[in-house]
């Protein structure tokens, strides 16, 4: 072996090459799809030896993986450096429900930002209530007073930074240093920024969770979600997805691995059109107040300043009053924005977002409605037209 120093390898080069083993790719450029259910055995000895062996990244049962599910898997593992093993599932909500399940058990507490996403909120108050697993929201801007929100019995601090619909910038390096502190487990969903724009194992974090479903597919067409394990995590959620008979499809993981291959160059596209539509907005009278990380408006804005290496393409708008009616009108005339839930595709989507019914501990008073935008891959030119005409039909209704 070579005592030469290995050549740094950037963003862009890393979703290229990472996840490519030879002993997978077989010489094609690409893993080829696995697809296997039985693995079959030359002897009763080699089924038993099998059985007896870490099946990491061994053939054992389709259940356990083959190497298409593998090389995707190692590939987000390189994107999180310092990360110990990715383990993938059938969506994002799976891969939180595993998280969260491999290292909470009945009787412990959970401290949940007031900004998460609804189905995490849902799982909280439901699933893992019913397992006697208590959940307490905080404020998603508490920073380092998050210490005094630790009990005794506090396990796990969930962060989502930005936050759902409202994108409210944590500070994680302040929670993370507080929950090490006490031992306290911390997850983040990082879906918004991926590990290209905040790398959060480098930050501490102890799982870092995607739907890959948004950026990492990037066609709108595959459901998927991965959680990537600092050192000293893996095994356990590992371990905690096998029970739960957790495994995303060869053909889902192919596709996945597709789309990571020019998510570097994607997200600077989704970047650059957000922020040239983000600052257009925030300058239309018909606009109370942009939420874009990047903009400081936005609540958190200097903790992105200090950690992110760049934003992506969501983001959200407050309108300068006006009701419901106003704000149908605005995204239902548009031509260039589809309607509907999910982002990180090509394509743009508007929809309007209501995230005072997803809140306990936080209020907000905001002058208007409020409208969340996908920026998609299309011409930032024909979108800012499409918008200044939704704005024009809100401004006659309002």
């Amino acid at each position: 072996m070579s005592d030469e120093p290995k050549i740094p390898k950037g963003d862009s080069t890393r979703v290229v090459s990472a996840g490519r083993r030879k002993e997978w790719t077989q010489g094609i450029v690409n893993t080829p799809v696995w697809r296997a259910s039985t693995i079959l055995y030359d002897t009763v000895a080699d089924l038993r030896t099998a059985g007896g062996r870490d099946t990491h990244h061994r053939l054992f049962y389709g259940r356990k993986g083959t190497p298409t599910q593998w090389s995707l898997a190692d590939a987000l593992t390189e994107l999180e450096p310092g990360a110990e093993g990715t383990f993938l599932y059938p969506s994002g909500v799976a891969a939180i429900a595993a998280a969260l399940l491999s290292v909470l058990a009945p009787g412990d507490d959970l401290l949940l930002p007031d900004s998460a996403y609804d189905p995490t909120r849902s799982m909280a108050t439901g699933l893992l209530q019913r397992m006697g697993i208590a959940t307490r929201f905080y404020d998603p801007l508490i920073g380092a007073g998050i210490a005094d929100l630790i009990a005794d019995n506090t396990r796990a601090i969930l962060m989502e930074s930005p936050g759902s619909l409202t994108f409210d910038v944590q500070d994680v390096p302040a929670i993370v240093a507080a929950a090490k502190a006490r031992g306290v487990v911390t997850l983040l969903d990082n879906t918004w920024a991926t590990p290209l724009f905040f790398p959060a194992i480098a930050h501490g974090i102890d799982l870092s969770i995607l739907a890959c479903t948004k950026y990492v597919v990037g066609h709108s067409d595959v459901m998927l979600g991965s959680v990537t394990a600092a050192p000293g995590h893996f095994a356990k959620l590992r371990d905690t997805s096998f029970q739960l008979g957790q495994v995303a499809s060869p053909d889902d993981c192919w596709l996945g691995s597709r789309g990571l291959r020019t998510m570097a160059i994607r997200l600077k596209q989704h970047e650059s059109s957000a922020l040239q539509i983000a600052h257009w907005l925030a300058g239309q009278p018909e606009v109370a107040i942009v939420l874009h990380p990047a903009l400081a408006t936005c609540p958190g804005h200097d903790h992105f300043v200090r950690d992110f290496k760049g934003s992506s393409g969501l983001f959200s708008f407050v309108l300068n009053g006006g009701g419901e009616a106003a704000r149908a009108a605005l995204i239902d005339g548009l031509e260039h924005f589809g309607i509907g839930y999910s982002w990180g595709g090509f394509e743009s989507l508007a929809l309007p977002v209501d995230p005072q019914r997803y809140r306990s501990v936080t209020r907000r008073a905001d002058a208007g409605p409020i409208v969340r935008l996908q920026i998609g891959l299309e011409d930032p030119a024909d979108l800012i037209a499409d918008l200044a005409a939704a704005l024009a039909r809100f401004a006659a209704l309002r």
